[in-house]
Protein backbone atom coordinates (compact mmCIF):
# COMPACT_ATOMS: atom_id res chain seq x y z
CA UNK A 1 0.00 0.00 0.00
CA UNK A 2 1.37 3.38 -1.02
CA UNK A 3 2.17 5.68 1.88
CA UNK A 4 -0.08 8.71 2.23
CA UNK A 5 1.95 11.91 2.20
CA UNK A 6 0.97 15.33 3.50
CA UNK A 7 2.17 18.62 2.03
CA UNK A 8 2.94 21.02 4.85
CA UNK A 9 4.78 24.29 5.36
CA UNK A 10 7.32 25.27 8.01
CA UNK A 11 5.30 27.93 9.82
CA UNK A 12 7.80 28.64 12.56
CA UNK A 13 11.44 27.76 13.14
CA UNK A 14 13.38 28.38 16.33
CA UNK A 15 16.77 27.26 17.65
CA UNK A 16 16.60 26.28 21.32
CA UNK A 17 19.32 25.14 23.66
CA UNK A 18 22.40 24.01 21.79
CA UNK A 19 21.62 22.97 18.22
CA UNK A 20 18.00 21.89 18.61
CA UNK A 21 15.75 23.26 15.87
CA UNK A 22 12.07 23.38 16.84
CA UNK A 23 9.74 23.36 13.85
CA UNK A 24 6.02 24.06 13.67
CA UNK A 25 4.53 22.40 10.58
CA UNK A 26 1.05 23.15 9.27
CA UNK A 27 -1.04 23.14 6.14
CA UNK A 28 -0.55 26.16 3.90
CA UNK A 29 -4.29 26.91 3.99
CA UNK A 30 -4.53 26.54 7.76
CA UNK A 31 -6.77 23.48 7.57
CA UNK A 32 -6.66 20.88 10.32
CA UNK A 33 -4.01 18.18 10.21
CA UNK A 34 -4.83 14.49 10.77
CA UNK A 35 -5.28 13.67 14.44
CA UNK A 36 -2.52 11.87 16.31
CA UNK A 37 -2.10 10.17 19.65
CA UNK A 38 0.73 10.95 22.06
CA UNK A 39 3.86 9.00 21.20
CA UNK A 40 3.37 9.28 17.44
CA UNK A 41 5.99 10.29 14.89
CA UNK A 42 6.08 11.43 11.29
CA UNK A 43 8.50 10.66 8.47
CA UNK A 44 10.02 13.80 6.97
CA UNK A 45 11.15 13.64 3.36
CA UNK A 46 14.26 15.75 3.92
CA UNK A 47 15.56 15.32 0.37
CA UNK A 48 15.03 12.86 -2.50
CA UNK A 49 15.76 9.41 -1.08
CA UNK A 50 16.39 10.78 2.42
CA UNK A 51 13.57 10.04 4.90
CA UNK A 52 13.90 10.39 8.65
CA UNK A 53 11.51 9.94 11.58
CA UNK A 54 10.87 12.50 14.30
CA UNK A 55 8.50 12.39 17.26
CA UNK A 56 5.62 14.83 17.52
CA UNK A 57 5.91 16.98 20.64
CA UNK A 58 2.90 19.25 20.19
CA UNK A 59 -0.39 18.97 22.03
CA UNK A 60 -2.41 16.18 20.36
CA UNK A 61 -5.56 18.25 20.97
CA UNK A 62 -4.30 21.00 18.62
CA UNK A 63 -5.00 19.96 15.00
CA UNK A 64 -3.41 23.07 13.50
CA UNK A 65 0.24 22.19 14.03
CA UNK A 66 2.75 19.37 14.26
CA UNK A 67 5.76 20.40 16.38
CA UNK A 68 9.12 18.63 16.08
CA UNK A 69 12.45 19.05 17.83
CA UNK A 70 15.54 17.95 15.90
CA UNK A 71 19.03 17.87 17.40
CA UNK A 72 21.89 18.59 15.03
CA UNK A 73 23.97 15.44 15.28
CA UNK A 74 27.68 15.84 14.42
CA UNK A 75 27.60 12.21 13.26
CA UNK A 76 24.53 12.85 11.11
CA UNK A 77 24.00 10.62 8.08
CA UNK A 78 22.25 13.51 6.39
CA UNK A 79 18.95 13.63 8.25
CA UNK A 80 19.44 16.10 11.10
CA UNK A 81 21.88 18.27 9.16
CA UNK A 82 19.44 18.36 6.26
CA UNK A 83 16.61 19.42 8.55
CA UNK A 84 18.71 22.18 10.12
CA UNK A 85 19.92 23.50 6.78
CA UNK A 86 16.83 23.13 4.59
CA UNK A 87 13.81 23.55 6.85
CA UNK A 88 13.52 27.31 6.87
CA UNK A 89 10.28 29.19 7.52
CA UNK A 90 8.01 29.05 4.50
CA UNK A 91 9.61 25.88 3.14
CA UNK A 92 7.19 23.30 1.76
CA UNK A 93 7.92 19.73 2.80
CA UNK A 94 6.31 16.32 2.49
CA UNK A 95 5.68 14.24 5.59
CA UNK A 96 3.87 11.00 6.32
CA UNK A 97 0.67 10.83 8.27
CA UNK A 98 1.43 10.18 11.96
CA UNK A 99 2.23 6.63 13.05
CA UNK A 100 2.44 5.48 16.65
CA UNK A 101 4.88 2.79 17.78
CA UNK A 102 5.09 4.25 21.32
CA UNK A 103 1.50 4.59 22.56
CA UNK A 104 0.37 5.31 26.10
CA UNK A 105 -1.16 2.38 27.97
CA UNK A 106 -4.86 2.85 28.54
CA UNK A 107 -4.94 0.99 31.85
CA UNK A 108 -2.11 2.78 33.70
CA UNK A 109 -2.86 3.93 37.23
CA UNK A 110 0.35 5.97 37.32
CA UNK A 111 2.75 6.95 34.54
CA UNK A 112 6.44 7.89 34.72
CA UNK A 113 7.93 9.74 31.75
CA UNK A 114 11.76 9.82 31.66
CA UNK A 115 13.30 11.71 28.76
CA UNK A 116 17.02 12.13 28.15
CA UNK A 117 18.15 15.02 25.95
CA UNK A 118 16.19 15.23 22.71
CA UNK A 119 14.29 12.14 23.90
CA UNK A 120 12.04 14.57 25.74
CA UNK A 121 10.05 15.19 22.54
CA UNK A 122 7.48 12.35 22.69
CA UNK A 123 7.19 12.86 26.44
CA UNK A 124 5.81 16.38 25.98
CA UNK A 125 2.90 15.15 23.87
CA UNK A 126 2.30 12.39 26.41
CA UNK A 127 2.21 14.91 29.25
CA UNK A 128 -0.40 17.01 27.42
CA UNK A 129 -2.60 13.93 26.96
CA UNK A 130 -2.19 12.64 30.50
CA UNK A 131 -2.92 16.08 31.97
CA UNK A 132 -6.09 16.35 29.90
CA UNK A 133 -7.18 12.92 31.15
CA UNK A 134 -6.59 13.92 34.76
CA UNK A 135 -4.13 11.05 35.06
CA UNK A 136 -1.45 10.59 37.72
CA UNK A 137 1.98 11.15 36.13
CA UNK A 138 5.44 12.68 36.47
CA UNK A 139 7.74 13.97 33.72
CA UNK A 140 11.48 13.87 34.40
CA UNK A 141 13.75 15.67 31.93
CA UNK A 142 17.44 14.79 32.09
CA UNK A 143 20.17 16.67 30.26
CA UNK A 144 23.82 17.57 30.35
CA UNK A 145 23.13 21.24 31.05
CA UNK A 146 20.27 23.70 31.19
CA UNK A 147 21.83 25.91 28.51
CA UNK A 148 22.01 22.98 26.09
CA UNK A 149 18.41 21.86 26.61
CA UNK A 150 15.34 22.73 24.53
CA UNK A 151 11.68 23.15 25.51
CA UNK A 152 12.42 24.49 29.01
CA UNK A 153 10.26 27.61 28.64
CA UNK A 154 7.40 25.59 27.15
CA UNK A 155 7.51 23.07 30.00
CA UNK A 156 7.73 25.81 32.64
CA UNK A 157 4.57 27.41 31.23
CA UNK A 158 2.66 24.21 30.44
CA UNK A 159 -0.57 23.43 32.30
CA UNK A 160 1.22 20.39 33.76
CA UNK A 161 4.37 22.29 34.85
CA UNK A 162 3.92 21.17 38.47
CA UNK A 163 4.53 17.60 37.33
CA UNK A 164 7.81 18.41 35.52
CA UNK A 165 11.17 17.84 37.22
CA UNK A 166 14.46 18.71 35.51
CA UNK A 167 17.83 17.09 36.18
CA UNK A 168 21.09 18.51 34.80
CA UNK A 169 24.53 16.94 35.07
CA UNK A 170 26.33 20.25 35.64
CA UNK A 171 24.10 21.52 38.45
CA UNK A 172 23.87 20.75 42.16
CA UNK A 173 23.99 17.03 42.88
CA UNK A 174 20.79 17.26 44.94
CA UNK A 175 18.71 17.81 41.78
CA UNK A 176 20.18 14.92 39.80
CA UNK A 177 17.92 11.99 39.02
CA UNK A 178 17.69 9.55 41.92
CA UNK A 179 16.43 6.71 39.78
CA UNK A 180 15.44 4.21 42.49
CA UNK A 181 13.54 6.92 44.39
CA UNK A 182 11.70 8.10 41.28
CA UNK A 183 10.85 4.60 40.11
CA UNK A 184 9.75 3.30 43.48
CA UNK A 185 8.63 -0.31 43.61
CA UNK A 186 7.17 -1.75 40.44
CA UNK A 187 3.67 -1.79 41.82
CA UNK A 188 0.84 -2.95 39.61
CA UNK A 189 -0.51 -0.22 37.41
CA UNK A 190 2.64 1.92 37.11
CA UNK A 191 3.91 2.27 33.54
CA UNK A 192 7.33 3.66 32.62
CA UNK A 193 8.17 5.40 29.34
CA UNK A 194 11.71 6.31 28.36
CA UNK A 195 13.36 7.85 25.33
CA UNK A 196 16.85 9.26 24.82
CA UNK A 197 20.41 8.13 24.20
CA UNK A 198 20.79 4.35 24.27
CA UNK A 199 23.00 4.39 27.39
CA UNK A 200 20.48 6.50 29.30
CA UNK A 201 17.60 4.26 28.31
CA UNK A 202 19.45 1.06 29.15
CA UNK A 203 20.24 2.49 32.60
CA UNK A 204 16.61 3.47 33.18
CA UNK A 205 15.23 0.11 32.02
CA UNK A 206 17.75 -1.88 34.05
CA UNK A 207 16.78 0.15 37.11
CA UNK A 208 13.11 -0.51 36.48
CA UNK A 209 13.68 -4.25 36.27
CA UNK A 210 15.62 -4.15 39.54
CA UNK A 211 12.68 -2.34 41.13
CA UNK A 212 10.30 -5.10 40.04
CA UNK A 213 8.69 -3.58 36.96
CA UNK A 214 7.12 -6.11 34.60
CA UNK A 215 8.45 -6.01 31.04
CA UNK A 216 5.07 -5.05 29.62
CA UNK A 217 5.07 -1.99 31.90
CA UNK A 218 8.41 -0.73 30.52
CA UNK A 219 7.98 1.20 27.26
CA UNK A 220 10.85 2.50 25.16
CA UNK A 221 11.58 4.36 21.95
CA UNK A 222 15.09 4.56 20.59
CA UNK A 223 15.95 7.42 18.27
CA UNK A 224 19.47 6.30 17.49
CA UNK A 225 21.44 3.10 17.97
CA UNK A 226 24.80 1.77 16.86
CA UNK A 227 24.41 -0.76 14.05
CA UNK A 228 26.51 -3.91 14.49
CA UNK A 229 27.48 -5.12 11.01
CA UNK A 230 29.93 -7.79 12.16
CA UNK A 231 29.60 -11.42 11.17
CA UNK A 232 30.30 -13.70 8.24
CA UNK A 233 28.54 -13.92 4.93
CA UNK A 234 25.36 -15.83 4.12
CA UNK A 235 22.89 -16.38 1.30
CA UNK A 236 19.54 -14.64 0.90
CA UNK A 237 16.85 -15.95 -1.43
CA UNK A 238 14.16 -13.48 -2.50
CA UNK A 239 11.36 -15.97 -3.11
CA UNK A 240 8.85 -13.83 -5.00
CA UNK A 241 11.54 -12.07 -7.03
CA UNK A 242 13.24 -15.41 -7.82
CA UNK A 243 16.66 -13.94 -7.06
CA UNK A 244 19.50 -15.14 -4.85
CA UNK A 245 22.23 -12.93 -3.46
CA UNK A 246 25.28 -13.46 -1.28
CA UNK A 247 25.51 -11.05 1.66
CA UNK A 248 29.16 -10.35 2.37
CA UNK A 249 30.77 -9.83 5.77
CA UNK A 250 30.03 -6.27 6.89
CA UNK A 251 27.37 -5.80 4.19
CA UNK A 252 23.70 -5.32 5.04
CA UNK A 253 20.96 -7.48 3.54
CA UNK A 254 19.42 -4.23 2.32
CA UNK A 255 22.52 -3.28 0.32
CA UNK A 256 22.96 -6.78 -1.07
CA UNK A 257 19.36 -6.87 -2.30
CA UNK A 258 19.71 -3.44 -3.89
CA UNK A 259 22.63 -4.69 -5.99
CA UNK A 260 20.34 -7.22 -7.68
CA UNK A 261 17.59 -4.69 -8.24
CA UNK A 262 15.36 -5.41 -5.23
CA UNK A 263 14.31 -2.16 -3.59
CA UNK A 264 13.06 -2.21 0.01
CA UNK A 265 11.39 0.79 1.63
CA UNK A 266 13.67 2.26 4.29
CA UNK A 267 13.72 5.12 6.76
CA UNK A 268 15.95 4.99 9.84
CA UNK A 269 18.48 2.36 8.57
CA UNK A 270 19.22 1.51 12.21
CA UNK A 271 16.63 -1.10 13.13
CA UNK A 272 14.48 1.41 14.98
CA UNK A 273 11.44 2.09 12.81
CA UNK A 274 10.38 -1.21 11.22
CA UNK A 275 9.95 0.23 7.71
CA UNK A 276 12.19 -2.39 6.07
CA UNK A 277 10.66 -5.42 7.79
CA UNK A 278 10.33 -8.55 5.63
CA UNK A 279 8.72 -11.93 6.23
CA UNK A 280 11.08 -14.88 6.78
CA UNK A 281 10.04 -18.10 5.07
CA UNK A 282 13.09 -20.20 5.91
CA UNK A 283 16.26 -19.86 7.97
CA UNK A 284 17.16 -18.28 11.31
CA UNK A 285 17.63 -14.51 11.56
CA UNK A 286 20.25 -12.88 13.76
CA UNK A 287 18.08 -10.04 15.08
CA UNK A 288 20.02 -6.82 15.73
CA UNK A 289 17.15 -4.35 15.77
CA UNK A 290 15.41 -2.60 18.66
CA UNK A 291 12.02 -2.60 16.93
CA UNK A 292 10.77 -6.17 17.33
CA UNK A 293 9.77 -7.42 20.76
CA UNK A 294 11.57 -10.39 22.32
CA UNK A 295 8.55 -12.55 21.51
CA UNK A 296 8.56 -11.43 17.86
CA UNK A 297 12.27 -12.11 17.60
CA UNK A 298 11.80 -15.59 19.07
CA UNK A 299 9.19 -16.38 16.41
CA UNK A 300 11.86 -15.83 13.72
CA UNK A 301 9.27 -15.06 11.04
CA UNK A 302 10.21 -11.40 10.49
CA UNK A 303 13.47 -9.55 9.96
CA UNK A 304 14.60 -5.94 9.60
CA UNK A 305 16.94 -6.10 6.63
CA UNK A 306 18.69 -2.79 7.31
CA UNK A 307 20.63 -4.16 10.26
CA UNK A 308 19.89 -7.81 11.08
CA UNK A 309 21.81 -10.76 9.68
CA UNK A 310 21.53 -14.57 9.65
CA UNK A 311 22.54 -17.32 12.05
CA UNK A 312 21.82 -19.92 9.38
CA UNK A 313 23.71 -20.23 6.10
CA UNK A 314 20.61 -19.18 4.16
CA UNK A 315 17.56 -16.99 4.62
CA UNK A 316 14.52 -17.19 2.38
CA UNK A 317 12.48 -13.98 2.41
CA UNK A 318 9.01 -13.31 1.05
CA UNK A 319 10.05 -10.53 -1.30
Amino acid sequence: MKEELLNVVVRKREIQGADVVVLDLGRADGAALPAFDAGAHVDIHVAPGLVRQYSLCSDPADPSVYRLGVLKDPASRGGSLGVHEAMQEGREVQISTPRNLFPLATDAKRTLLLGGGIGITPMIAMAFSLHRQGAEFELHYCGRSRTHSAFLDELANAPFSARVVTHFDDEDSAQRLDLPAVLGSGTAGTHLYTCGPAGFMDWVMAGARQQGYAEDHIHKEYFQVEVDASGGGFEVVAARSNKTVQVAEGQSILDALAKVGIKIDISCEQGVCGTCMCEVLEGEPDHRDVYLTDEEKAANDQILVCCSRAKSNKLVLDI
